[in-house]
């Protein structure tokens, strides 16, 4: 429920906001409300994850393949993310998510998404998901990018994304005991 209105909000908002291309950089406005805070009074870190998954929103819905997604009966989910923090962002602050698809492994996309002020940045993001089935099971990739159309060629992983997805990649198989780690 963390952010439900605000979701349902900027869920409806980008169905009448500019149309955007899915391989550019898409900007998403935010304000940092009072439900936003700890205790030190700046953005919750976790609170930082969920407005990231409102800035892919946005760039699915405006670049119409939302619609798409749901007329095959896919929906999106997070595989991998990781975070660095530059700037804290406090109370009433105004500020952009910017998203961009940097790229596709066999079975993932990697997004890049900045939290920026007046085009100085607070923090940087890159998230590792994937497509599932409501039926069940995982979107091929080929299907992906079938529904996509053409990738251009400046949509590359960087190598070093490319490892950290490798590494931070969990087996699909049992988790072993405590007493075997």
């Amino acid at each position: 429920m963390h952010l439900f209105f605000r979701t349902v909000w900027y869920q409806w908002r980008a169905r009448s906001r500019r149309r955007v291309p899915l391989f550019g950089v898409v900007s998403t406005p935010f304000r940092v409300l009072p439900t936003d805070l700890d205790i030190f009074k700046h953005m919750n870190n976790g609170v930082y994850l969920s407005i990231l998954d409102l800035g892919r929103l946005d760039m699915l819905v405006r670049s119409g393949f939302w619609a798409i997604f749901n007329q095959r009966g896919w929906y999106p989910v997070v595989v991998a993310e990781t975070i660095s923090f530059r700037k804290s962002l406090t109370l009433w602050q105004r500020f952009d998510v910017q998203t961009r698809v940097l790229g596709f492994d066999d079975k993932t996309v990697y997004t890049e998404q900045r939290f920026t002020v007046d085009g100085e940045i607070y923090a940087q993001a890159f998230v590792r998901g994937r497509f599932l089935k409501r039926g069940g099971g995982i979107v091929p990739m080929a299907e992906l990018l079938d529904a996509v159309g053409p990738v251009p060629d400046d949509v590359t992983i960087p190598s070093w994304l490319h490892e950290w997805g490798q590494t931070t990649a969990l087996p699909s198989t049992k988790a072993p005991a405590p007493s075997e780690w």
